[in-house]
């Protein structure tokens, strides 16, 4: 019991962190590109109490880690306007990338800090809960960006891809966002029933996984610059 209360101190902040950072991007990209609608409804704020979703994320999250699942979750979506923003069809396509690219310089800054501490307390052992936090912390953030990226209603990636797509099939795309939620909870029960296969496992982990070698990679080589 300990040790899984000691878990959720440290998974639930890394992962408020990453998508509460996560939405505010969308926010600050939609603003620098026409939209004020987030800065209108007081959405550019880091506070979490803004951005919570009950269901998505608090409820899905703890269950997923109460049953064994990936943990994963999102927040209310920051409110953009396509129509307001200078360049509706690029601009919706760079709001889009803006949530997974500030999750990965996040990964990018704990990775960083995650060296630091290493090199610093060289020849001795780093503390183990920093070093957990930051692991987690990375993988989290990874997982964020990469699993957004989807192109599924109404993850990020359905968004890029709509501003790719001519625009005669980028206006059934968009008709396609309506079902996003109920696709949500589809690959959460196929998640459930089907350990292992389904598409979290099977599509986004492999390249969550050699990402974050690749970040850990990174903070072993700052570690040892640190320690010199």
């Amino acid at each position: 019991m300990t040790e899984t209360l000691l878990l959720a101190l440290i998974l639930v902040p890394c992962l408020v962190v990453a998508i509460v950072f996560h939405e505010v991007a969308h926010g600050w990209a939609a603003l620098a590109l026409g939209d004020p609608t987030a800065k209108e409804k007081r959405r550019l704020s880091l506070n979490p109490v803004r951005h919570v979703d009950p269901v998505g994320t608090l409820v899905v999250p703890g269950a997923l880690a109460l049953f064994g699942g990936p943990i994963f979750g999102w927040a209310k979506p920051v409110p953009v306007r396509q129509d307001r923003l200078d360049n509706p069809r690029f601009g919706m396509m760079a709001v889009a990338a803006a949530g997974p690219a500030t999750n990965l310089a996040l990964a990018l800054a704990g990775a960083t800090l995650a060296g630091l501490v290493a090199g610093f307390a060289f020849p001795g052992e780093p503390p183990a809960i920093v070093m957990t936090a930051m692991g987690y912390f990375v993988l989290i953030n990874v997982f964020l960006a990469l699993f957004n990226l989807l192109p599924i209603p109404p993850f990020d990636g359905s968004h890029i891809v709509g501003g790719l797509l001519p625009r005669r099939y980028a206006r059934h795309w968009q008709r396609a966002q309506a079902m996003g939620m109920a696709l949500i909870f589809v690959l959460i029960a196929l998640t459930w029933a089907f350990p292992g296969s389904g598409v979290v496992e099977s599509v986004v982990l492999p390249p969550v996984l050699w990402m974050q070698n690749l970040y850990f990679t990174y903070a072993d080589a700052v570690a040892q610059l640190v320690a010199g």
